[in-house]
């Protein structure tokens, strides 16, 4: 009798590490031929006219990875692995091993470490000037597009200045007051919308966004109550990208330049919920603003792109494949401290490699850009 409950006990042991935690996912890996992106050469001594840092929040190297499988398959080449120039990012905040995404975000806006939660301002809460703040000094434009909120703390950082990024509405009102010539995004519930159309052109539909005539006067685009919902009826990553970089680029066709921060916000929120189908679908528009950015680096020839993520959430593993699928398995609900990736194509690109920290990546934009004093360009 002890021998026969021995055996059963030994069995469920054994069926119990064996058997798929409910944690675990499979995702089917995908049978794509790599699209080979055209890559143009840039000599060292070139210097960007415009920048555009595309953010993946929560975006960690597995992120990376399960999307490719997903996407094309083993041996398919995203668009971000096809960028020249890569390194890592180092992503603790002030004073914790691991960084929420206003003191990520603060960190390339300021160049300056603070504590998670706080947006551009130090850790004794003195408020700290942002690239878009230094850059219009400079006869610079600036644009921020993000899938979340344009309230959310990676786009807030590069305009607001408060010791709490959940006070979205005091934000709202920081952006209407900003610098910012474009931004693209949810979070309608936060503003004053009278207020905001005394200070811009407002849009709140996909279709008046792709149909939009640029013009010159400043335009807020704020497309749901929060953060865009996925649907054919609300514009994508890519769109958005795509009309800030058009806006910007007929702006400042004889002046200095522009800079355009562009967040796929809701990588992170997917790897919070640890849903991996979802992930790779925010991904994949990622992906696809990133190629549309790519052709457009290699066209214009002035344009630095970089792109790195503030954090990795969820502790994402690949452990192994099952079939034509692939078994995944999530660590945590909550961001990781592991170190992500930085990758960058265009004139100064050859910077961002090697192992930096992540306000590294405001001090290699800032040396670039007050190294770069273009001539005889007078902003309309």
């Amino acid at each position: 009798m002890k021998f026969r409950i021995l055996v059963l006990l030994a069995f469920f042991i054994t069926l119990l590490l064996l058997w798929p935690s409910k944690d675990n996912e499979k995702i089917k890996i995908g049978s794509k031929i790599t699209d080979v992106i055209e890559i143009h050469s840039f000599g060292k001594d070139e210097r960007p006219k415009n920048i555009i840092l595309i953010i993946g929040d929560g975006t960690g190297l597995n992120q990376i990875a399960l999307s490719r499988m997903a996407i094309g398959g083993l041996d398919y080449k995203l668009a971000i692995d096809q960028m020249p120039y890569t390194g890592f990012s180092l992503t603790h905040s002030h004073n914790n091993v691991y960084t929420d995404s206003a003191a990520g975000a603060t960190a390339w806006a300021t160049g300056v470490k603070t504590t998670n939660r706080f947006i551009s301002v130090s850790p004794d809460k003195k408020e700290l000037p942002t690239i878009p703040e230094i850059l219009s000094s400079k006869d610079y434009l600036s644009g921020l597009v993000a899938t979340s909120s344009i309230t959310h703390a990676t786009p807030a950082a590069f305009y607001a200045h408060i010791d709490s990024r959940y006070e979205e509405e005091e934000i709202a009102e920081q952006l209407v007051n900003s610098t910012i010539s474009i931004a693209l995004g949810g979070g309608k519930e936060f503003f004053d919308l009278d207020k905001l159309k005394d200070s811009a052109r407002f849009i709140s539909t996909k279709n008046s966004l792709l149909n939009m005539e640029l013009g010159s006067s400043r335009v807020i685009g704020l497309f749901d109550d929060d953060g865009i919902y996925r649907s054919p009826n609300k514009p994508t990553q890519l769109e958005m990208t795509n009309r800030a970089i058009k806006y910007l680029n007929e702006q400042t066709e004889s002046c200095h330049g522009f800079f355009l921060m562009s967040e796929g916000s809701q990588i992170d929120w997917a790897s919070h919920d640890n849903d991996a189908e979802k992930m790779i679908v925010e991904f994949e528009d990622f992906d696809n603003t990133i190629r549309s950015v790519m052709n457009f680096v290699t066209a214009d020839k002035e344009t630095l792109l970089i792109i790195t993520a503030d954090h990795e959430t969820g502790g994402l593993q690949i452990l192994k494949q099952v079939d034509d699928f692939v078994e995944v398995q999530w660590g945590t609900g909550r961001h990781t401290g592991i170190p992500v990736g930085v990758y960058a194509y265009g004139p100064g690109a050859h910077l961002f490699t090697g192992l930096m920290d992540n306000t590294d990546i405001h001090k290699k934009i800032m040396s670039l850009v007050n190294d770069s004093e273009p001539k005889n360009r007078i902003c309309k």
